[in-house]
């Protein structure tokens, strides 16, 4: 992957984690200036880019889709299926990436989606087998696996449309 279509990707995975409240709009507009720095480089994401930390809150809501569209990026609706999707995948890449351990996934997961959302559902059976696990319990690293697993098939869906 390019360094344009990684900072593609990582952009939609931000605006995936802020659509669903996941982290704040100031880290969509850090992402969106990581995007500029890669060698992307479009009218709205330069403005969304420009944005302080103090705009960013009351900005990005009207910044975020247009710079998305220009880059031919989805930001999907807040509170669908398909975002809460999104946002899912971008956990799983995150915890992939070393930002959090398989347990902090599945907490994460669990916590917000419940057994309600069908990608989820592993995800979510897995943390009710951390809470079943004792202390010092050897079984962990096997959880710890079938974690990793699960976010590798999850993240290894494409989040930029090749092209």
């Amino acid at each position: 992957m390019t360094s344009t279509e990684a900072a593609a990707s990582a952009l939609q995975d931000h605006a995936a984690l802020w659509s669903v409240g996941e982290i704040s709009a100031s880290e969509v507009v850090d992402s969106a200036c990581n995007a500029l720095v890669a060698g992307l480089d479009t009218p709205n994401l330069r403005i969304l880019a420009a944005c302080t930390r103090a705009e960013a809150d009351y900005d990005v809501h009207d910044l975020l889709p247009p710079a998305l569209a220009e880059l031919g990026l989805t930001l999907h609706p807040v509170g669908g299926e398909a975002g809460q999707e999104a946002a899912v995948r971008a956990l799983a890449r995150r915890m992939l990436a070393g930002e959090w351990k398989p347990w902090e996934l599945t907490f994460r997961i669990h916590r917000r989606y419940g057994h309600e959302l069908p990608l989820a559902e592993r995800l979510a059976e897995l943390d009710d087998e951390y809470d079943m696990l004792e202390d010092g319990d050897e079984a962990m690293a096997q959880v710890d696996a079938g974690v990793t697993a699960e976010a590798r098939r999850l993240a290894a869906h494409p989040t930029v449309r090749s092209g």
